[in-house]
């Protein structure tokens, strides 16, 4: 009777996202307030009831499950991310790669230094061990692709924008602050396995000249490389498929069918990780592959569509989770110290890491031609470091591996950092990015 019980919680659970799914996007949209506010703090009240165990989940008992359902997320989130992007990249022209340089340089410069300070933090201020400030810094360091719709480009450009004058080769992104976050958390996510697997080597793998050679050479380079070459084959066999195959019944794109999206996610993730290979930066490189080919075709929008709602309703399940499991003694082993090493990370860490990576090599801002940052962006794209569902996953996944000392006060510190990111960002996300176009509009009048 109990599993019984169990059962119709769970389904109860699934309809009340679901429905909260198709209400609060457009209930919110006029408030400075997102839905992942929302269903945080209705999940913080849920947990107050008498519910069963099967809504209750727990790192200890659970972990597993945490793990699954936040790497199925994330990865259907960059899915949507890789399908959204308009401006293009072309790995054979130098001038693709340097329209992206807002990209390359929070990935080479703010991350990096965000995991150090962070893991630093854990070990000077809160007193973690090395492996666990490690740990602490890498699962704490990407900004995410789930949390970030609000600052994110809002959807592919396709034929409705080309039938108004725009011509397919013109197809970019025109805002450089949602540009900026949008491909950053697409990125990010993947290039922090290699911190993450340096915490559980440290942990279990002896001293650093038994496995250093191998961390740097395979888990920072060689699967990196694996899961982007993996990545973008399986976008071009698919695109291929989809849109030029000699057989009309493979022809998707014609038939109009946005499943693809979902087999391209299962398929690109599967073969990566089969391989050895990232799987998360082979999933983001599958969708940019798969949007390269006919830009402007309705299809990359019918597929982008899809994948919304179902990172939509994935995301609030795992919110309204983590709402539950915050007011059943999540956060028990928050301490102080813990607390205020959260608020310094998204205050401080983010904000002037970022900011230290856009003023390097940057120029006076162009216009709307994506060739720079004005203060305004720098500041906001800096400021919008938003920490969210990557971070539970990255700590499920470690702590399944190694046994981290601390891990308690791990969970507790990313769950609560996580909590005040939802909370602060998803407040400031609509008036500040309404600023800014009120004065990019503003400019483009003189």
């Amino acid at each position: 009777m109990d599993h019984l019980i169990d059962a119709d919680a769970v389904y109860l659970l699934a309809g009340v996202a679901l429905l909260l799914a198709m209400i609060l996007p457009t209930a919110l949209r006029t408030v400075a307030l997102s839905a992942p506010v929302v269903l945080l703090g209705l999940g913080v009240l849920m947990g107050l009831l008498p519910l069963p165990d099967a809504v209750r989940l727990t790192p200890g008992d659970d972990r597993a499950l945490i793990e699954h359902l936040t790497e199925f997320t994330v990865i259907i989130s960059l899915m949507g991310v890789g399908l959204a992007l308009d401006r293009p990249l072309n790995i054979r022209a130098w001038g693709s790669w340097r329209r992206w340089g807002t990209t390359w340089r929070l990935l080479a410069v703010a991350m990096p230094l965000s995991i150090a300070a962070t893991a630093w933090l854990g070990w000077w201020v809160m007193g973690l061990a090395p492996a666990s400030a490690i740990l602490l810094g890498a699962a704490l360091a990407p900004t995410d692709p789930v949390l970030a719709s609000d600052v994110q480009v809002a959807g592919p450009t396709t034929d409705d924008s080309a039938e108004d004058g725009l011509d397919e080769a013109e197809i970019d992104e025109r805002d450089e602050v949602r540009f900026a976050l949008t491909s950053e958390a697409g990125m990010n996510d993947g290039l922090a396995f290699p911190f993450v697997h340096l915490a559980i080597f440290v942990v279990g793998a002896g001293s650093l000249a038994d496995w250093g050679v191998e961390w740097a050479a395979w888990d920072v380079v060689g699967k990196t490389l694996v899961g982007v070459l993996i990545g973008m084959l399986t976008g071009w066999g698919l695109a291929k498929a989809a849109f030029r195959s000699k057989r009309p019944s493979i022809r998707t794109a014609e038939t109009g069918e946005p499943l693809l999206a979902i087999a391209a996610v299962l398929l690109s993730y599967g073969v990566a990780q089969v391989a050895h290979g990232y799987g998360f930066l082979a999933v983001f490189a599958c969708a940019m592959t798969l949007r390269s080919m006919e830009r402007s075709a309705d299809y990359h929008a019918l597929m982008h569509q899809v994948i919304e709602r179902l990172e939509r309703l994935l995301t609030l399940v795992v919110l309204l989770l983590l709402g539950v499991a915050l007011s059943n003694g999540l956060l028990d082993a928050l301490s102080w110290r813990g607390a205020a090493v959260g608020v310094v990370l998204l205050l401080v860490v983010r904000p002037v890491t970022a900011w230290i990576a856009l003023r390097i090599g940057s120029r006076p801002k162009q216009g709307v031609d994506g060739e720079g940052l004005g203060p305004r962006e720098r500041l906001a794209t800096a400021f919008f470091g938003i920490r969210g569902i990557g971070s539970l996953y990255y700590l499920a996944y470690a702590t399944g591996h190694e046994e981290f000392e601390g891990a308690d006060t791990l969970w507790s510190t990313v769950a609560f950092v996580i909590a005040v990111s939802v909370v602060l960002h998803g407040v400031t996300a609509t008036p500040v990015m309404r600023w800014l176009d009120d004065h990019r509009t503003a400019a483009a009048r003189h």
